[in-house]
């Protein structure tokens, strides 16, 4: 071991990064091999995790490792001063890093490509020069099953590592001797070799990954059904084809080859279809686009391979568009975060499916804004949230509220969900006013004076009909997606609503209408007319502005419109209407601050104890 991890007598020092599940299993490994590793990721939820509980992998390969050198970016690295960088980003990702990955860049120091795709090694050579850059064919992959948690799915052994251009030949046999060490058995190869192990593990990416994602199937789902069966043959077809011309040669057997191994694949999503479930960016330019943009060089035709790459970037062009949309300031100013006008002041929201949070600076500027799924298991996630949060902003107090404000404890205030709308309401649109909120479990009707404190409130009754939860129930019910939604029920003008307002009877009823045929814009219009009728039975206050906020409006913009109808009344929607609570726990927070300051700048009365 001695002579494997040392160099110069000392420990070898290696840097990872990129902190997916490559990166996490690499540093576990390398670790685990006697070198000295830092790890590196610029997610401040996950770095908090690593620093505090470690890196754990479950599943093929079971192993915990903590690390004594964390860093949460690139520059703050170069403390580090490592021997060997191991690049393990996403490629989207890797071209706005070059830079700073060049300031490792020093004499000594080589810097290994472990990503998948295409000619993804060459992002780095391009910058930081062919003698300094190795690759290596990762032949293992897990998925998050926490920040610091990786689900090892599979390792089929060996991976593979070359120097780019054959000059580094002796960084690249240290390391597969620890890679090795550790039990990630890693061949060393040429430049040559090189090539066509990275063209073969990509082609087989490439063979059912977008259609993974597209069609939300697991490999095994997609190699159990001959018509996607047929498709994936055909889309490595082509790959091989492109690879001929590029003096890639494989064997005469090797697209049967393929089909074997990928029918063995396990029950699990690829990665670029995990990334484009959960409206990421993915890596479908150096996959997919790769063997297109090759066959477009050799004049060779790749329709499979075209159709599945232009598919992924509209998916993934429409889902940046709707970011744009969703987000605040960011959103208007497309550009760099407006000044802080410090302290700030944090709010949180824990409501029944989605935590939502908002700091606003003291001028009342909401500068941060996002949504987080709300699980048990993931109460200690929003806690690290926090942690991030008051590392990037200078948070000087903070309100919780919500479904589960009393399970909270990182707060230094505690209010009600009522209190925190009407405060958020009142900042932006003063006097007398009625609030609907239409949230994960309870439709809540808030009645407030004309100085918009809370006159009265209502709640319907202890049932999720006409919430969040029932509308996204009863929708997948009938295979309606919710993006979709708002735009199905536009187009309709059917006038029957379900009848039932108990989640278990109205999926009864839904299938009934989906027997029938009736046409997705008309069942999504009826559940709408339900939810409609549903919140139109609370009491309103006449003669007042009806403001609506809540995730349900958030997603889903035709259902005021139908109120309006209902209730003969303008239904006023405002801007974040699934942030609100969290943006009045906010102004709380700032309110019940600058009290505190005030009353300890009193000055002390005669007799006063000080």
């Amino acid at each position: 071991m001695a002579n494997s991890t040392k160099r110069n007598g000392k420990a070898m020092k290696t840097a990872i990064v990129g902190m997916g599940p490559v990166g996490m299993i690499l540093a576990s490994h390398l670790q685990k091999a006697g070198c000295k590793v830092a790890v590196c990721d610029n997610d401040k939820i996950k770095i908090n995790l690593i620093r505090k509980e470690g890196i754990r992998l479950e599943g093929t390969i079971e192993l915990r490792s903590s690390f004594e050198h964390v860093y949460g970016s690139i520059d703050d690295l170069a403390a580090f001063g490592p021997d060997l960088v191991l690049v393990c980003l996403k490629t989207y990702h890797t071209e706005a890093s070059v830079q700073q990955l060049s300031t490792l860049n020093r004499e000594g120091c080589h810097f290994v490509s472990a990503q998948n795709g295409i000619d993804t090694e060459y992002i780095l050579a391009d910058a930081l020069g062919e003698s300094k850059v190795l690759r290596m064919v990762i032949n293992f992959a897990g998925n998050l099953r926490a920040p610091n948690v990786v689900r090892v799915t599979f390792f089929n052994p060996p991976n593979y590592l070359a120097s780019v251009d054959d000059s580094a030949a002796a960084v690249a046999n240290d390391l597969a001797e620890k890679m090795v060490l550790a039990g990630l058995d890693t061949r060393v190869i040429n430049s040559f070799e090189l090539i066509r192990r990275s063209w073969e593990k990509a082609i087989l990416n490439s063979s059912l990954s977008a259609l993974c994602g597209i069609g939300r199937l697991t490999i095994k789902e997609a190699m159990e059904m001959p018509n996607t069966v047929e498709i994936i043959e055909q889309v490595i077809q082509e790959a091989v084809e492109v690879a001929g011309a590029e003096k890639i040669y494989f064997e005469d057997d090797f697209i049967r080859k393929c089909m074997r191994y990928l029918k063995k694949a396990g029950d699990h999503f690829p990665s670029l279809a995990v990334d484009l479930i959960n409206n990421r960016p993915t890596e479908i330019d150096y996959f997919n686009g790769k063997i297109v943009e090759y066959g477009r060089k050799h004049y060779i035709r790749t329709s499979l391979n075209l159709s599945f790459t232009n598919m992924v970037r509209a998916m993934t062009q429409k889902m940046l568009k709707g970011r744009l949309r969703q987000n605040d300031w960011r959103a208007a100013a497309n550009g760099p975060r407006p000044p802080l006008a410090a302290p700030c002041f944090l709010g949180i929201d824990l409501g029944s499916a989605y935590t939502k949070i908002i700091v606003i600076d003291s001028n009342a500027r909401v500068v941060h804004q996002s949504t987080h799924q709300t699980h048990n298991r993931e109460r200690i996630a929003i806690s690290h949230v926090t942690e991030a949060l008051k590392e990037e902003f200078p948070i000087a107090y903070s309100c919780a509220t919500g479904y589960g404000r009393k399970t909270f404890s990182g707060a230094d205030i505690v209010k009600t969900e009522i209190y925190c709308a009407a405060t958020a309401l009142a900042a932006e649109h003063p006097g007398a006013k009625t609030i609907l909120d239409i949230g994960g479990e309870d439709i809540k009707s808030i009645h407030c004076d004309e100085q918009g404190k809370v006159e009265n409130f209502y709640l319907n009754d202890k049932c999720a009909a006409g919430t969040g939860s029932f509308l996204t129930e009863i929708a997948e019910r009938a295979g309606i997606e919710i993006p979709a939604m708002s735009d199905l029920a536009s187009k309709s003008n059917f006038g029957k609503e379900l009848n039932s307002f108990c989640t278990v009877f109205a999926k009864t009823e839904i299938m009934k209408w989906i027997f029938e045929g009736v046409p997705l814009e008309d069942t999504a219009k009826g559940i709408y007319l339900s939810i409609a009728n549903r919140v139109a039975k609370m009491r309103l206050a006449p003669g007042v502005p009806v403001f609506m906020i809540g995730g349900v409006v958030a997603h889903h913009p035709y259902l005021p419109k139908l109120l309006e109808q209902r209730l003969g009344a303008t239904i006023n929607t405002v801007e974040r209407p699934q942030h609100q609570v969290a943006l009045g726990a906010a102004l709380l927070a700032k309110s019940f601050y600058l009290r505190n300051e005030e009353h300890e700048k009193e000055p002390v009365k005669e007799g006063e104890l000080t």
